[in-house]
């Protein structure tokens, strides 16, 4: 069973960074654009600044949720390996207990009240005419993905054995100098 949600969380991974490249890839030409309109043509579209901040956006948000996904996220850990290896496991849990609370309540709950609330109001972006609420949905959507991967992250720190978990935190104390 840990193989198949290893392989599923594998895929959706690569599927988010797939939209990652393409989201990157529009930002660049949605911010080339501006500036060629700016300095070639004298009046910059106006569209283009309203898009480029949407896009940045999304790109945040789902780039944490995929950072979440490969175990790239920001984690202090200096002290948790001065810990007993069995209060590593229990520290370990207890994080990934509090990342599903916040990611449940602010993303989901938060986001998704915002969606609704935007929706409901019918705000619209000024230079796009986009609904607000779809712009906001990159909240819940990011929410949803971070706490599949906290969730299988939580499942698999509970799977392994303390000395296994250990040996996979002893064996990187340093973060990836890439």
């Amino acid at each position: 069973m840990l193989q198949k949600m290893l392989k599923f969380k594998k895929g959706m991974t690569a599927g988010l960074e797939f939209v990652l490249i393409v989201a990157v890839g529009l930002l660049v030409l949605d911010v080339v654009w501006g500036v060629f309109t700016r300095y070639v043509m004298g009046e910059q579209a106006k569209w283009t600044e309203e898009l480029a901040r949407f896009l940045l956006v999304w790109v945040t948000l789902l780039g944490g949720a995929v950072a979440f996904g490969t175990k790239g996220h920001l984690g202090v850990d200096f002290f948790v390996l001065k810990f007993h290896p069995d209060a590593r496991k229990i520290m370990t849990v207890f994080v990934h207990l509090v990342v599903l609370f916040f990611a449940g309540a602010i993303f989901l709950y938060g986001g998704g009240r915002v969606v609704a609330d935007a929706l409901a109001m019918e705000q619209m972006t000024p230079a796009l005419g986009w609904k607000m609420g779809h712009v906001y949905l990159a909240l819940p959507v990011a929410g949803v993905f971070m706490l599949l991967f906290t969730i299988e992250n939580l499942i698999e720190t509970l799977a392994i054995s303390t000395d296994e978990l250990c040996e996979t935190t002893a064996s990187n104390p340093e973060p990836d100098k890439r």
